[in-house]
């Protein structure tokens, strides 16, 4: 028998409001209100969220974040920076007991991104997981898309999406980033650099690693199309049924309080 799981789209919302819900969802499974959930997101303003790790003093421009009117926001999952612009952001949220979640976070990444693996597929997409040879090498880099870590999905060797995981609660929240297009340009004016050169290098070899559905797709892709393709991606790749969650007048005041005493507040989001 196929599983039921909710599925709610947030549609455009503000940086500090997206991390409120994926957190309240988190919660709200945590505490059996709700069973495993899949939300898609966009950004409105676009924003720069930030790995919970991650340190934001002298690694991130804030001014230029300002200046761009983009809104930052720290993450509950680590990784690093990503620029949240033009995009479908998904969100999920299961237990770690569930039947189908293996206890490693490597192998959970492989179950659940099998639907980002299906979506890109229903695009004609030729798409394929990730499996970095030996060890991973970690750089100095504060930008997400510059490599892909273990079953990420990848087109033509580029990074294509861009996931990161928690586990809280009991719970695991895993998000991530679906770009429709990507703007280098920007991206690289959102980060502290050496100097100029350095930060001028790193803008070049980043086409070479990461892709976007557009360039994968050599088409324009609307986003409606995008959002029914990994809609159907998930839901096969997943065995599971999709039920649609409205969120009652009491959840969407939780969700505002949460982001009111913690999304929006410097003491969060610039903590490193």
């Amino acid at each position: 028998m196929t599983e039921t799981w909710y599925f709610i789209d947030t549609g455009k919302q503000t940086p500090a409001y997206n991390m409120a819900v994926d957190e309240c969802l988190l919660n709200w499974h945590s505490e059996g209100k709700i069973p495993p959930t899949i939300r898609f997101y966009e950004w409105e303003p676009a924003g720069l969220s930030v790995g919970y790790f991650q340190k934001t003093t002298n690694k991130i421009d804030l001014d230029a974040v300002r200046r761009n009117g983009y809104g930052l926001v720290r993450r509950l999952t680590g990784g690093r920076a990503v620029l949240h612009d033009k995009e479908l952001t998904y969100s999920i949220v299961v237990s770690e007991e569930h039947a189908k979640m293996p206890s490693s976070i490597k192998e959970a990444y492989l179950v659940l991104s099998k639907g980002l693996l299906e979506g890109y597929q229903t695009l004609g997409i030729d798409a394929s997981f990730a499996i970095p040879e030996g060890k991973l090498e970690t750089t100095q880099s504060a930008v997400c898309f510059e490599e892909p870590s273990w079953y990420e999905l990848v087109v033509d060797n580029k990074k294509a999406a861009g996931s990161a995981q928690t586990r809280k609660k009991g719970v695991i929240l895993q998000h991530g980033s679906i770009p429709l297009t990507v703007d280098d340009n920007q991206l690289y004016d959102l980060f502290i650099y050496r100097n100029e050169k350095v930060k001028e290098r790193a803008r070049k070899s980043f086409k070479d690693k990461a892709i976007s559905i557009e360039e994968a797709a050599n088409r324009t892709v609307t986003m409606a199309e995008t959002k029914r393709a990994f809609k159907e991606g998930f839901a096969k790749g997943l065995n599971i049924e999709l039920q649609e969650l409205t969120f009652s007048q009491e959840q969407e005041q939780e969700v505002i309080a949460l982001m009111k005493s913690k999304y929006l507040q410097d003491e969060w989001n610039l903590s490193r």
